[in-house]
């Protein structure tokens, strides 16, 4: 199987998030979903719209996002909409959040724990899709990359409760841990067999603390940024993220390598290697 491209500049700007668009050399069609992370309230280490805010106009993009599945300023979508205009994400472009008038159902092929999947009812008017993600640690996944963007990211509120409980949503704090992170590799999978050749992500490996963008009361990052990092194949892009920290030679990656341990969060990405809809092998290409 040829090696799926990664490719990667030390660079942390907004122009070079272009050049990492271009070196992929996809066009997405038709009307493009720009998936973010919006930020609970809070948090200091979420990615800015003002950032991605080239990118977006660049695919003449619409930012979407889902209600999250606990308490904070995201869980409904009156509350989500005043979060996305509290943070500036109204200010940049166009936002839908996608699960405000209900869910669409996904299949699963051949899915490791769920056989299906539930995303916002949105997505179906969308042709293709950009995947902007903020890799950092998570205190359930052990890191956010990808793979979690477009799995729990894309889950409406019931959705994210499913995939967590393992097709169980009553079960969203107790299900086997294993068993939670292969449900994510299970949904990923539904989301890039809806954009079939359509969809292309990049990870922005900055502020990367122990905890995620949902946390309202966030860790300080530990260790220096690193860089971006932009490919066709989510798994092979999470992958080379997850190098990077162990090959990194600042000390203070101890703490986010512990968080990705502890967690397991490697797991997820050998989930989703084994459903075989992208490669851990890679070939990075340095910009």
């Amino acid at each position: 199987m040829e090696k799926s491209k990664v490719f990667f500049t030390k660079e942390i700007t907004p122009e070079a998030v272009l050049k990492l668009y271009d070196a992929l050399g996809i066009e997405l069609p038709g009307k493009v979903a720009v998936k973010v992370h919006s930020g609970e309230v809070g948090n200091q280490n979420f990615i800015r719209p003002s950032f991605w805010q080239p990118m977006i106009q660049k695919v003449n993009g619409t930012i979407v996002e889902c209600n999250t599945a606990y308490e904070g300023a995201r869980n409904t979508t009156k509350a989500h909409w005043e979060t996305m205009k509290l943070h500036g994400w109204t200010d940049v472009a166009a936002v839908d959040i996608m699960d405000e008038e209900g869910e669409l159902e996904l299949s699963v092929e051949n899915g490791k724990k769920i056989k299906k999947n539930f995303v916002g009812s949105h997505m179906e008017n969308y042709d293709s899709m950009l995947v902007l993600s903020h890799f950092k640690g998570h205190p359930m996944g052990g890191f956010g990359g990808a793979l979690k963007n477009i799995s729990i990211g894309l889950a409406s509120s019931h959705g994210k409760a499913y995939i967590h409980g393992v097709g169980v949503p009553e079960n969203f704090w107790s299900s086997d841990h294993d068993s939670f992170l292969e449900s994510m590799a299970d949904a990923a999978q539904s989301v890039v067999n809806y954009f079939p050749g359509k969809i292309a992500y990049i990870n922005v490996m900055k502020n990367m603390s122990v905890d995620c963008d949902c946390c309202a009361v966030a860790e300080d990052p530990k260790m220096a940024d690193i860089g971006m990092l932009a490919s066709l194949d989510p798994i092979a892009l999470d992958q080379a993220c997850v190098d990077l920290v162990y090959q990194s030679e600042d000390p203070g990656k101890k703490h986010l390598i512990e968080r990705m341990e502890s967690r397991n969060g490697i797991h997820t990405v050998e989930a989703a290697a084994e459903l075989g809809f992208g490669s851990r092998a890679y070939e990075l290409v340095e910009m």
